[in-house]
């Protein structure tokens, strides 16, 4: 098994500030050079940063080379993308994501799922397509097909007006879609 911590700079955050920025990835392997400007995570991956955790066959991590120190410490812009591929399954934001790949562009906070059976399931809801674009800034969310396969989708209302409905809607961010 291998750990790998990417932590913000130590002289400019606490401690706590350190924690809660981690990424902690676990993996059978790893494939680093600087060279490449990317760390390769190979077998049973397991990645998680707050609360969304990403399970993948393999991971990788491309850094911004111009934010990579000397003594190995990065700052959590120094990630450029993270892409996932084989068996990908994200939990984040109250949703499931599954798809054969997954590629977040940590800048623009685009996360772009696809292959054929890609799926987000989110409480009762859920999209299904061959391509799954996510903005996780704005929430907004396109969904595309094959020529082998329409997009899906599975929306349950929310009942508006019983006041046991109107408080879940307060306490939880649960759906896709608002109706």
């Amino acid at each position: 098994m291998v750990i790998i911590v990417f932590a913000d700079d130590i002289t400019l955050k606490t401690n706590k500030e350190i924690e809660n920025n981690k990424i902690h990835i676990s993996a059978d392997k790893l494939i680093s050079s600087i060279e490449t400007g990317y760390i390769e995570f190979v077998g049973n991956i397991r990645a998680t940063q707050k609360n969304t955790v990403i399970n993948a066959d393999k991971l990788k991590v491309f850094l911004k080379m111009e934010r990579y120190n000397n003594k190995g410490i990065t700052d959590k812009d120094s990630i450029q993308k993270i892409v996932a591929d084989g068996n990908v399954k994200i939990w984040f934001d109250n949703r499931i994501a599954t798809a054969e790949q997954a590629v977040y562009h940590t800048q623009t906070g685009i996360l772009v799922l696809s292959g054929a059976n890609s799926k987000v399931i989110s409480g009762n809801d859920s999209i299904a397509g061959a391509k799954i674009t996510l903005s996780r800034k704005n929430g907004r969310i396109q969904v595309e097909s094959s020529d082998a396969k329409r997009v899906e989708a599975i929306i349950y209302p929310k009942e508006r007006g019983k006041a046991e409905n109107r408080q879940k809607e307060n306490d939880s961010n649960t759906h896709l879609f608002e109706f």
